[in-house]
């Protein structure tokens, strides 16, 4: 990682020009795994795992105000109840003022639509747009490979955000190769079930020695092959324990949908075509889902795939 001194000393030569004091709807996608794969473990207890990233078009939206009295604040209806040192955004701001020696401060208000332990990444986006917004409010001038750096610290599914685009990921999550992925819009469905991640990675039944793919085995199927590729491995362990998620599941599968958990859950999704295509298939089958019982769905969005994370020319390569 960074260290503070490396950057302090790349900045050397003053900030520059700054931009205005404020930056309003500061957009944080939702991300999707299209496969999660967990391939190994090493000596420290971190799961090695194979995925692909994928932004879609949900998103949390957030406000910066620069300050000059170096404090950093929220605002807004973030996590009710969430104490300010595990709120990412917050953890964010300080890691980036704290390794770049800036004398700025902000008020940070954002408004959430990505839903908490839902397999989005919310608060991985959320605090990878913290590091892009206030690199630029700050005038501060970081390229993606430093802002990268101070990113892995704060989680695992934050730098691919940084990253800015769809992404085969290896490791813990820091080893990213861009893809080119067709156009597909996707059915998200979020099951009213709260997933801790960390309860997912420790059940001892969970899958940890998958066979490793190359990225030119993903690119091949791609073209040859309409369903999609892999499998989430964490999904048997947490339908083990959330009867809810397998019932919603079957009955997608039972519809002729290829649908599938993304992260370590609860939000299930399909895709498909286009959002025409997405709609219709939801509308068929949702009816379905909330007659099973003992089954609720709080939310459910018909959402687009992105190319690009809509900041990522916000930063300097």
């Amino acid at each position: 990682m960074t260290s503070g001194a490396d950057v302090r000393t790349t900045l050397s030569g003053g900030h520059g020009r700054l931009p205005a004091a404020t930056l309003y709807d500061v957009p944080a996608p939702a991300k999707l795994n299209l496969f999660l794969h967990v391939v190994g473990r090493r000596p420290d207890g971190y799961h090695l795992l194979q995925t692909v990233f994928r932004f879609i078009d949900l998103c949390d939206h957030l406000d910066f105000e620069r300050t000059s009295d170096g404090w950093i604040a929220r605002d807004g209806d973030g996590l009710p109840g969430l104490p300010a040192d595990q709120d990412l955004v917050l953890r964010a701001a300080r890691l980036l003022q704290e390794a770049t020696g800036t004398r700025y401060g902000a008020r940070i208000r954002y408004r959430k639509r990505i839903p908490a332990g839902g397999g989005l990444g919310g608060g991985s986006s959320d605090a990878a747009t913290t590091l892009i917004a206030l690199n630029r409010l700050w005038g501060l001038g970081l390229t993606r490979a430093q802002l990268l750096r101070l990113a892995l610290p704060l989680g695992a599914d934050v730098p691919v955000f940084i990253f800015g685009q769809a992404a085969f990921a290896q490791g813990v999550g820091e080893d990213l190769t861009a893809l080119a992925l067709p156009p597909q819009a996707y059915w998200v469905l979020r099951p009213a079930v709260h997933i801790q991640t960390a309860a997912v990675f420790q059940d001892p039944d969970l899958t940890r020695d998958t066979e490793s793919v190359k990225i030119s085995v993903f690119a091949d199927w791609q073209s040859g092959h309409s369903g999609p590729f892999g499998r989430n491995d964490l999904e048997p362990a947490v339908c083990r324990h959330h009867p809810m998620i397998a019932r919603i599941l079957g009955t997608m599968h039972g519809a002729g949908l290829d649908a599938r958990m993304t992260g370590s859950g609860s939000c299930l999704f399909a895709g498909f075509a286009d959002t025409r295509q997405a709609r219709v298939q939801r509308d068929r089958i949702i009816s379905k889902i909330h007659d099973l019982p003992d089954v609720v769905i709080e939310d459910s969005w018909v959402c687009q795939g992105l190319d690009e994370h809509p900041l990522k020319d916000w930063v300097m390569d």
